[in-house]
């Protein structure tokens, strides 16, 4: 069956000219802290079941962005956004949105693991059982098993799931957050630097499991490691000075970017 997109001519579309659909769209959003302007106009478009990295030096705006996108920017005193955020043509910035609501479509993780002192168990069941996600004992029991297999942690933490959240390693700790993340089943997962506080075999194990997540989550992760960034991304959004430089394919970003600006970031001449 011939599937070959035509436009109202008749005459085929190529495959670049097609829209890749879009899970958040942000336009001209900027932030202010009080007076001080953190983010300029900024338009970004986030693509389903991809992992889109944001890099740039420190203070340039990134972390900004990202709390941008799941609301997190309304718990800072005098934080002003403007501009449009949309999550499925919703705009998250709406009165009538519920941000508890938001902020289990869109999960994060955090910089420093950060598990809540309760039990593994607990920590995983917190989310669905705020939620009303279960409707009996082994549904839960369900969540948690599949949300810490979807984190590679089940088969570590089986035998210990009463043992206390924060006795895990430190890589293990941050897996746990994203099983807590995940077990809300999420839409959009954002990831705040999540490998700076981990050794590299831990980080590695991140990373494997951040490229399993992609099939079934949208990622934006925020990173200083253009390694990283460069492992893990399919597209990589370059910030500077609250602004947007560019944001492309990871490979072409890496090899042949549009601005001076990102070549010199990542040859690491400035940042």
């Amino acid at each position: 069956m011939n599937t070959m997109v035509k436009t109202a001519a008749g005459k085929p579309l190529s495959q670049k000219m097609i829209t890749p659909p879009y899970k958040m769209i942000g336009q001209d959003v900027s932030v202010f802290y009080g007076e001080k302007r953190a983010l300029f106009d900024v338009n970004l478009n986030i693509r389903e079941n991809t992992v889109t990295a944001l890099i740039g030096p420190s203070g340039c705006g990134k972390s900004t962005f990202l709390r941008s996108l799941n609301r997190m920017n309304d718990t800072i005193e005098n934080c002003r956004v403007t501009g449009r955020i949309t999550l499925d043509d919703q705009d998250i910035y709406d009165t009538v949105i519920d941000v508890v609501e938001l902020r289990a479509r869109v999960g994060m993780v955090f910089q420093r693991p950060n598990p809540f002192p309760k039990s593994i168990y607990e920590n995983v069941a917190y989310g669905p059982r705020i939620h009303g996600l279960h409707k009996s004992k082994a549904d839960l029991d369900h969540i948690v098993e599949t949300s810490l297999q979807r984190a590679g942690l089940w088969g570590e933490v089986k035998d210990r799931l009463l043992e206390a959240g924060t006795s895990l390693s430190g890589g293990q700790q941050q897996r746990l957050c994203i099983a807590r993340a995940v077990a809300v089943s999420p839409e959009v997962i954002l990831m705040d630097e999540p490998c700076s506080a981990l050794d590299p075999i831990a980080t590695a194990k991140v990373e494997e499991l951040i490229h399993e997540l992609r099939e079934n989550f949208t990622i934006v992760i925020v990173t200083h490691s253009m390694q990283q960034a460069a492992r893990v991304s399919q597209r990589t959004a370059m910030f500077h000075l609250g602004q947007l430089v560019e944001e492309n394919d990871t490979d072409k970003m890496f090899t042949n970017p549009d601005d001076q600006r990102t070549q010199d970031y990542i040859m690491g001449r400035f940042g």
